[in-house]
């Protein structure tokens, strides 16, 4: 088997499984291409599927009737379809395949277990196929990247962590080349680290097989899931495609990797620090302003390792650059590594809080994750399947026409996407801010602002059309390969030593290149600590160097989530804010459940243009009772932080029925099957005790005479709607239910009720309403923070 020195890597250093073995009893194996296969298969038939679903939802977005008023096909419904397909199925099957087929090669070592191979393969298809069902299906938590319900979330942490982990961590300790390359430490924290985002974001009080509430809270679960959010991309969309990068770059460059030095200084520093970027997806919200400031510092220093990454892949093609214009494979990792250093470039800029102030919960954000996700992730596994496609087929590719025609399609289809959804991102930003010079919005009617970027929107489906068309020239290349390989598959038989447990090869003593110079020692202990002999030790131990991964994130992300829990200003309370009734629980199941998040944010920032718009901006107080809290990420359709008591109870439902009927312009899809379905007042009872259960004071009628308390309000709904104009009998429909959502979010603080408890006004953070004996919307005009423009 071939190997490729890397040009510092200390005597011995090689691309695979750089490092001595001790000659020792010759063993033969084989290695296990079947289940590479079989991966390889499932990425191309989900980026297929994946980037369908992504052109029917960018289409859905701009013709929402084109769904026929079904509420299995709308926009919020297949969004997190989409987004889920792409990650987890497109982007996680091309993982599996690369982990599969690199971690034999560097070990030398077949799979420790053949069967558990085959139980996380068709374990992960089952887990795509149940969130294919689940979600259009309304069965979600709505936390982006983490919808899926609890029932699926236990099947996915089996998988992850004990079949394919425990697979490969067994791989790792049966291995026969002595040292780890590069490649294994990314798939060593990509397995453990998202294994720990998963399990702690999802942590749930199950209410029913369908359906379950976090045991976070508002801001404590805003923290959470971008915790797990911004590290998901971390841990599940870079460093298992960095570990590709580093084993198939090189391969098909026949070059040996740029710099092993960098190589560990990108690996520690991204693992450290991309751990505590989480927050600056929260700049300006409720959360504690140390906690998002702190994110933003360590995502401004993550530009540093995450650039260390893309020139080390880069300069690997020094001397091969001849071979990249005439090599399509070639091509696709140059602009997949390309696009890497672009998203983590613009990455730590989006983070800056002035930047950010423009750029959140605009279509730039989407631009910036489908650059990431189009380019980095989807060239480097197009790369990865067309490198690969040959040698696990044992035949030549069908057509290399039809790759390179791939690649340029593919690259005019990002382009073609990602530049017009920039150019709506800057639009909407401008226009949400911008103010005459009499202090008012220039633009108040939000549906004006949607109007003005649906032309970049058609613009976007072109480019997503184009892409589309070259995942369908890989299927097509992909299957015509298939059907000329070879009737039976040469099964190549490797010869190689054991390794003994003892390793008895001793290093010779680095010398610092200071030595002689008028220096002192420090220097030249220092000198030899640079060039980083001491990591070889680590590389030939497997379970200490995944111990030492797994702490690196734990105290990373303990440093940020001890405070947030623990100190109690960090969320200081509001006495006038209570939790739900059992209807406006009951609706915000529906709320949660239609994937309303996905249009609609809840949450009004302290910016001028913000608090004219919606109103009072947010405080941490108000979002106690939120499980799971519902802030959002883009604004498609206006904030609803303050939208109890703006409309009538009628105007809500009429908005259902025919959103046009009131909004002439809107883009969101009729829900007209909220009038019709009736609401089953029995199910209300299990969200009202796990409420109650997490800390949400009840009297004893909510808790055991739940559905007669819920259809009391209802009635009073239904009777205003009756008043209003509207039919009668609406009590027993859903609408109704999330009526009393909507006309209870963001009026607890304005509420007059003077506290049980008093507690001083100067213990209160500043901007925070404080808890005093005067009526709230008193003591919150007392307490008004200072506002940004």
């Amino acid at each position: 088997m071939a190997t490729v020195t890397s040009t510092d890597a200390p005597q011995g250093g090689v691309v695979e499984g750089h490092g001595a073995t001790n000659a020792g009893r010759m063993e033969e194996f084989s290695y296990d291409d079947s289940i590479v296969r079989m991966f390889a298969t499932a990425t191309i038939v989900w980026a297929i599927v994946a980037t369908l679903a992504g052109l029917l939802v960018a289409v859905l977005l701009i013709l929402p009737g084109l769904a026929g008023g079904s509420q299995y096909f709308s926009f919020a419904r297949l969004r997190p379809l989409h987004t889920n397909a792409a990650i987890f199925a497109f982007a996680g099957n091309a993982i599996f395949a690369a982990v599969y087929y690199s971690t034999q090669r560097l070990c030398k070592a077949r799979m420790w277990s053949d069967a558990l191979s085959r139980m996380h393969f068709w374990g992960w298809q089952l887990i795509i196929v149940l969130a294919a069902i689940t979600l259009p299906l309304g069965i979600t938590q709505s936390k982006e990247y983490a919808e899926l319900q609890w029932p699926i979330d236990i099947l996915i942490a089996v998988v992850w962590l004990f079949i394919f982990g425990g697979n490969f961590l067994m791989t790792l300790i049966h291995r026969r080349e002595r040292h780890m390359y590069v490649a294994l430490w990314f798939y060593i924290a990509t397995i453990v680290t998202v294994a720990l985002l998963h399990v702690f974001n999802n942590l749930v009080v199950p209410i029913g097989w369908f359906a379950s509430i976090p045991v976070y809270a508002g801001v404590q679960d805003a923290f959470m899931q971008w915790w797990y959010g911004h590290n998901a991309v971390a841990f599940f969309l870079t460093t298992p495609f960095l570990g590709l990068m580093y084993y198939f770059l090189p391969k098909a460059a026949e070059r040996p990797v740029f710099s092993y030095r960098l190589s560990i200084i990108h690996f520690w520093s991204l693992v450290f620090i991309y751990i505590w970027a989480g927050p600056h997806h929260l700049h300006y919200t409720s959360l504690p302003e140390w906690a998002s400031t702190l994110g933003m510092l360590f995502s401004l220093m993550l530009w540093m390792p995450s650039w260390g990454g893309m020139i080390n892949g880069l300069l690997t093609l020094r001397g091969a650059w001849h071979k990249v214009a005439a090599d399509p494979v070639l091509k696709f990792f140059v602009v997949g590594v390309t696009f890497y250093g672009m998203s983590t470039f613009e990455g730590p800029m989006l983070s800056v809080k002035a930047i950010n102030a423009f750029t959140h919960y605009t279509d730039w954000t989407i631009a910036h994750v489908h650059s990431g996700a189009l380019g980095w992730n989807g060239f480097m596994a197009f790369g990865m399947l067309y490198w690969m496609l040959p040698r696990i087929f044992q035949t030549k590719i069908w057509s290399d026409k039809l790759v390179s025609l791939h690649f340029w399609i593919g690259t005019l289809g990002i382009l073609l996407y990602i530049i017009p959804i920039y150019a709506a991102g800057l639009m909407q930003g401008w226009m949400w801010r911008a103010m005459d010079d009499t202090g008012h919005l220039m633009y108040p009617d939000f549906v004006e602002t949607t109007q003005s970027i649906v032309p970049l929107w058609w613009l976007r489906v072109v480019g997503g059309l184009l892409y589309v068309s070259g995942t369908l020239m890989l299927g097509v290349n992909a299957l015509m390969t298939w059907m000329n390989r070879p009737s039976e598959y040469e099964v190549p038989v490797i010869s190689a030593p054991r390794l003994s447990k003892e390793y008895n090869v001793t290093e010779p003593k680095a010398k610092s290149h200071l030595e002689g110079a008028p220096v002192l020692d420090l220097s030249k202990k220092l000198d030899i600590f640079g060039r980083m002999g001491w990591h070889r030790s680590w590389e030939r131990l497997p379970v200490k160097f995944t111990v030492l991964t797994t702490l690196a994130v734990i105290v990373a992300t303990l440093f940020e989530a001890i405070p947030t829990f623990l100190i109690r200003t960090n969320v200081p309370t509001i006495a006038t804010v209570k939790p739900y009734t059992p209807l406006e629980l009951a609706g915000r199941h529906i709320f949660v459940s239609e994937g309303c998040y996905n249009c609609h944010s809840q949450m009004i920032r302290p910016m001028v243009s913000e608090t004219k718009r919606y109103g009072e901006y947010s405080k941490p107080g108000e979002s106690i009772y939120d499980r799971p809290f519902q802030w959002g990420s883009r604004r498609i359709g206006p904030d609803l932080a303050r939208e109890g008591g703006k409309q009538s109870s009628f105007w809500h439902w009429t908005h259902f029925e025919n959103p046009e009927n009131v909004s002439p312009g809107s883009v969101m899809p009729s829900y007209e099957h909220l009038l019709t379905e009736d609401l089953k007042y029995d199910a209300i009872a299990p969200h009202v005790q796990a409420a109650a259960y997490l800390g949400a004071e009840y009297s004893e009628a909510d808790l055991n005479d739940t559905a007669n308390v819920a259809m009391a309000q209802a009635e009073r709904i239904a009777a205003e709607i009756v008043e209003q104009g509207g039919p009668a009998k609406t009590y027993e429909k859903q609408a109704v239910a999330l009526i009393a959502y909507l006309q209870r979010i963001g009026i607890d603080l304005f509420a007059e009720e003077t506290p049980a408890e008093a507690v001083p006004a100067e213990t209160a953070p500043e901007g925070e309403a404080a808890p005093t004996d005067e009526p709230a919307e008193v003591a919150m005009n007392h307490a008004n923070g200072s506002q940004i423009d």
